[in-house]
Parts: C-alpha cells; sequence; structure tokens
C-alpha cells in the first residue's frame, strides 16, 4: 500500500462535532493522513502554509471558497468533499478549471429536507394551518370546519431534483395528486412516479399545495411573484422549504392581504431571519420557522459518512457516487 493521501478538516467550529463526530473521524482516519489541528476558514485565512502539502480538503458549513488565492496555497490539492450541500458558491471557476474533484453531501441532506416538506404538505392538505388560524380566533372546536381530508387534493412541485423527487416519493400512496413544473424533467419517468408534468402557470392555478423545490438561480430568483401567486386556489397554500430569494416577498404580502384565505408556510426567507418590521411576522396567514427543514443535531452525522465512504471509494479507485459535475450547476442547488 502506498502512502496515504493528506486530508485536511475546515469547517465552522460549531457544527464540526455533529458532522464529523468520532466515529466518522475514526473512518477518514483509517483511509487518509488527516491532518491536525481542525480548522474554521478564519483560521485557514491567518495560516495559508496549512495547506501546503494537503491533497483533500474536508469541509463542511463555514467551509472557505476554493478560489485562485486558496489554491495557489494548496499546490497538491485534488479534491474538495464538502459535508452539507449546494458547492455552488464555493467553489470559483478556478478550481473547476484546474480539474479539482468536487463531492458534495446533498443527497444525505435531502432526506431531512424532504421529510419536513412532505409533512408541511399534508398538513396543508389537510387544512391544519387554516384551522389553527380560526381556532385561535374562535377559541371553538367548531374551527375544525376549516380541515379536511387530503385524499384527491392536488400538490404542485415546483422542480423535481434531489428534493424534489424525495418529497414526491413520500406522498405516494398517500392519495394525493401530483403535477410538477420542470423543465428539464422527463415526462416518462415522471409518470412512472405518477406525477403529471405541467407548466408553471397551470401549476399555480391547480395545485391546492404549492411546494418549491427549485436552485437559486439568476433565472429563478423572484420567480414566484404576484401573477402565479393570484392564480392560487381559494384555501391554498404555498410550502417553501428551498431558498427564500425564489418568492418575491414584496408581491406575496401584496396578495396574502389581499387573499386572506391563502397561507404560507415559510422555512426559508430572502432575509434570515426577516428584518423586525417585515409585514412576513404580522400576516396571520404566513408561518415562519427558522429554516429548520434540512440536517439537525445527530441528523449531521450521515453528510459526514457520505464523506467518509466517498474517501474509501477514491482510495480504492472505485467510481465516486456523488461527485459533482460542473455542467451542471445551473440545474441544481
Amino acid at each position: 500500500m502506498g502512502e496515504r493521501m493528506r486530508a485536511r478538516l475546515v469547517m465552522e467550529e460549531g457544527r464540526r462535532d455533529d458532522v464529523y463526530p468520532d466515529d466518522v473521524l475514526a473512518m477518514i482516519d483509517a483511509t487518509v493522513m488527516l491532518q491536525r489541528p481542525f480548522l474554521t476558514a478564519a483560521e485557514l485565512a491567518a495560516r495559508p502554509e496549512a495547506l501546503h502539502d494537503t491533497e483533500l480538503l474536508l469541509t463542511g458549513w463555514g467551509a472557505p471558497v476554493v478560489d485562485g488565492a486558496l489554491l495557489d496555497r494548496a499546490p497538491h490539492l485534488r479534491g474538495v468533499l464538502h459535508a452539507a450541500g449546494s458547492v455552488k458558491h464555493m467553489i470559483a471557476p478556478e478550481a473547476w478549471a484546474r480539474g479539482i474533484t468536487v463531492v458534495s453531501a446533498a443527497a444525505a441532506n435531502a432526506d431531512p429536507v424532504a421529510e419536513i416538506a412532505a409533512a408541511q404538505i399534508v398538513l396543508a392538505a389537510r387544512g391544519v394551518p387554516a384551522a389553527r388560524r380560526r381556532y385561535a380566533q374562535e377559541r371553538s372546536r367548531s374551527a375544525a370546519a376549516a380541515a379536511a381530508g387530503a385524499r384527491g387534493r392536488t400538490v404542485g412541485l415546483v422542480a423535481l431534483g434531489e428534493i424534489g423527487r424525495r418529497v414526491a416519493e413520500r406522498l405516494r400512496d398517500s392519495g394525493l395528486r401530483l403535477i410538477a413544473a420542470d423543465p428539464f424533467a422527463d415526462a416518462e419517468s415522471a409518470a412512472r412516479a405518477g406525477i403529471e408534468l405541467v407548466e408553471l402557470e397551470e401549476l399555480f392555478a391547480r395545485a391546492d399545495v404549492v411546494s418549491l423545490h427549485a436552485p437559486l438561480l439568476p433565472a429563478t430568483t423572484g420567480m414566484i411573484d404576484a401573477g402565479l401567486l393570484r392564480r392560487m386556489p381559494h384555501g391554498a397554500t404555498l410550502v417553501n422549504t428551498a431558498r427564500g430569494g425564489l418568492v418575491d416577498e414584496g408581491d406575496l404580502v401584496a396578495v396574502w392581504h389581499e387573499r386572506p384565505d391563502l397561507t404560507a408556510l415559510l422555512d426559508v426567507t430572502v432575509d434570515e431571519p426577516p428584518v423586525a418590521s417585515s409585514p412576513l411576522w404580522t400576516l396571520e396567514n404566513v408561518e415562519l420557522t427558522p429554516h429548520v427543514a434540512g440536517s439537525m443535531g445527530e441528523d449531521r452525522a450521515a453528510m459526514g459518512r457520505l464523506v467518509a465512504a466517498e474517501l474509501r471509494r477514491w482510495t480504492d479507485g472505485e467510481p465516486l457516487r456523488h461527485r459533482v459535475d460542473p455542467a451542471s450547476l445551473d440545474r441544481i442547488a
């Protein structure tokens, strides 16, 4: 066996033990030479020599940007394995140009997001948020009349990427009717999954619950605007566990003032949290949660285990299962 590759772990300290607990570190130590001490991005900036002989950079939340300046300090760097979601904003063009292999643990983060999204969708389809508001106003069990059964209701998924597909899988056999808008989705594959592909305007006009799963790109920023929101059927619900910037929040506030029958369940917003003066805090038909859809606590170790497994495949000469294709960056979150 040849000399093991040298790896360095750089991420924020607060979540490091969750993502890379002792058992995951043991797996990594058995595969590569994991250099100590572990660093934060700020500590790495203060120690430019720390990556001089590093071949693999292991990261998570709070990762450094892998740009030309970092690459100049890491002449032997071959790969970046990111134990979190999107790598879009941390991998600069210089890294792709140099042929750096990039792995993302987005797949491990997708299940917790899909779990929350599917739960919100089912609650919304049953009318629970509307019943909750009515209960607070009337303080009578008659408020239950605002709720209903979910069977036969229509759910619209905006994008069928990693998370959108998993949400659809969780809702299969629930009695809900699934439609989706995604210009990149394959109609035959969607049909096999019981999903009808439609245009975005039709989705908003038909769906009792709309759930957003699109990536935030220049083309998708603010795409959920007043024109789409006003199409929503009476009593419909918008669920956003994706990116706050997908929604034009000014338009949402205006339409929600006009349409108190509508509900928004927003786990993400443009600013997190919204500014203190934001109407999102006071609109009765808006419910905010603090970005809880995703890996929390011990769930985060799944991302570290994915990185450890990819390291083992790399050293064994096996194909990587979670390598990021730079050509697909415009279609992923």
